[in-house]
């Protein structure tokens, strides 16, 4: 299967867990042409069916579902009094007399894997981590094309390795997670423009570029250096279609300068978004918290609180580095609009 020919427009619509990606945004970029995606990592089997569901009435075009590639942790009761001391400036700033425990750590990659080859869709995306060349194979023979997430060279290689169908070169503009998992994230410091034309070099599969990309004009800077496509997942986050809270969407809208940073204090992973009082109250410590997924479901509670209230200070505003650019319309209305941004040169 030659995965650029599911979709006639380069551009993919980047997976945003936390609801970002509703099955009307989904099927709406598909039918604009573009590659709707689902972001299935905090999804267990039977929402992940529902959803595909839900696509499927709507479009009958091709989509992605892109996964956290994880294994299960087992945190000690010293680490999660550990964990839940040093998240003590925040929850007790909510009235709390102590930090929720969560009922699991983070969904079972394995029955999420069973689960999307029954679900068959035409394409799979991974990040964090890497599948063996057997998981690869399993999914090709069910018809499903596979794209790993890459922010180095070494990555890239990797995944060609384990015969992944393209590789996405994340930049460190990109928002939400990084996808490094070779080496030290901190040290995948690559800017897209600066990882694209690497990796295109050093690959024989399809590169498909992704970080601070936000207009037609990135876009065609991103395919004359290279990339097959782009995938942008700040640009459709603020779309109408997008689930994010409404005060989570407003901040994006109007972040104009305000400064994006990574921090691994909301999930124990590093993750770009938009500066707020947590990253502020918990920087000192952010190093110290326990890996992902324990301290993103730790914080689970915390952010459940904030978006009750409203409150975007203690909220994860995961976004790329371009957010000031980003613009608020229908998802089919932004793929029109970057389709023509290309053609005008």
């Amino acid at each position: 299967m030659e995965l650029l020919s599911l979709f006639p427009h380069p551009i993919i619509q980047g997976p945003t867990n936390g609801g970002g990606n509703t099955p009307e945004q989904i099927a709406a970029v598909c039918n604009a042409g573009a590659l709707g995606s689902l972001a299935g990592s905090l999804l267990g089997p039977d929402a992940l069916r529902a959803q595909v569901a839900a696509i499927r009435a709507l479009t009958d075009k091709p989509f992605l579902i892109n996964f956290f590639v994880q294994g299960m942790p087992s945190p000690t009761v010293a680490e999660l009094e550990r964990a839940a001391e040093l998240l003590k400036p925040v929850w007790s700033e909510l009235g709390w007399q102590e930090l929720p425990m969560p009922a699991k750590w983070c969904e079972d990659f394995s029955a999420q894997f069973e689960t999307l080859l029954e679900l068959r869709p035409a394409v799979a995306s991974f990040t964090f981590d890497i599948l063996n060349p057997d998981q690869v194979a399993r999914l090709h023979a069910a018809g499903i094309a596979v794209i790993g997430t890459v922010t180095t060279i070494a990555e890239a290689l990797a995944w060609q390795a384990a015969g992944a169908d393209a590789v996405v070169a994340s930049g460190v503009e990109a928002g939400g997670h990084r996808g490094t998992f070779i080496g030290a994230q901190k040290d995948a410091t690559l800017t897209t423009f600066e990882l694209l034309p690497a990796v295109v070099a050093a690959v024989r599969i399809p590169v498909i570029a992704a970080g601070g990309i936000m207009d037609g004009k990135d876009i065609k800077r991103a395919l004359a250096a290279g990339a097959k496509a782009v995938q942008m997942g700040t640009a459709f986050l603020v779309t109408n279609e997008s689930g994010i809270h409404p005060a989570y969407k407003q901040c994006l809208l109007s972040a104009g300068d305000r400064p994006t940073r990574q921090t691994r204090a909301f999930s124990g992973r590093y993750a770009r978004g938009l500066e707020n009082r947590f990253m502020r109250v918990m920087g000192e410590v952010e190093l110290q918290v326990p890996a992902y997924p324990v301290q993103n479901a730790l914080t689970g509670s915390i952010r459940a609180e904030a978006a009750r209230r409203g409150d975007t200070e203690w909220m994860s505003l995961w976004c790329g580095s371009g957010v000031g650019r980003a613009r608020g319309m229908p998802a089919a209305k932004l793929v029109e609009t970057l389709l023509k941004e290309m053609q005008a040169g």
